[in-house]
């Protein structure tokens, strides 16, 4: 595994412990990539001063506020601003992806994870900003 300080790093918001854990695996065996995590949109912001990820992964149903409220709030900082952002969700429902990508989300990926497309999407991330 390469070392840390050159690792791509994303943030994953989400307050599954299960989810988390899930996430840790995928990213342990994914060379390059370093992943932090967030329990709740607060928590993330907090973070996103002091962290620059290349991604954040958000869980759409926080404790503290929804995935579209934590977009909005990052929309609204110069330096989050063109953060790119993908949703996650179990909810499927037409209109809520619809949301979702009309608010700003890259993306809308839906529980549980599907981790070729993960990987995949990943990999597009990485040949983009290289």
């Amino acid at each position: 595994m390469p070392d840390s300080a050159h690792a791509r790093l994303v943030l994953y918001v989400e307050d599954d412990r299960i989810n988390i854990v899930l996430m840790e695996e995928v990213f342990r065996r994914l060379p390059g990539w370093q992943l932090e995590c967030a329990e709740d949109g607060r928590q993330a912001l907090q973070m996103l001063r002091e962290i620059q990820p290349e991604l954040l992964l958000v869980d759409m149903n926080l404790p503290d506020m929804s995935g579209l409220d934590l977009l909005g709030q990052l929309r609204s900082e110069p330096r989050l601003s063109g953060l790119p952002c993908v949703a996650l969700s179990a909810d499927a429902l037409p209109e809520q992806v619809h949301a979702a990508l009309q608010a700003g989300f890259k993306d809308y990926w839906l529980k549980p994870i599907d981790v070729p497309q993960l990987v995949q999407a990943l990999q597009s991330l990485q040949t983009l900003t290289s």
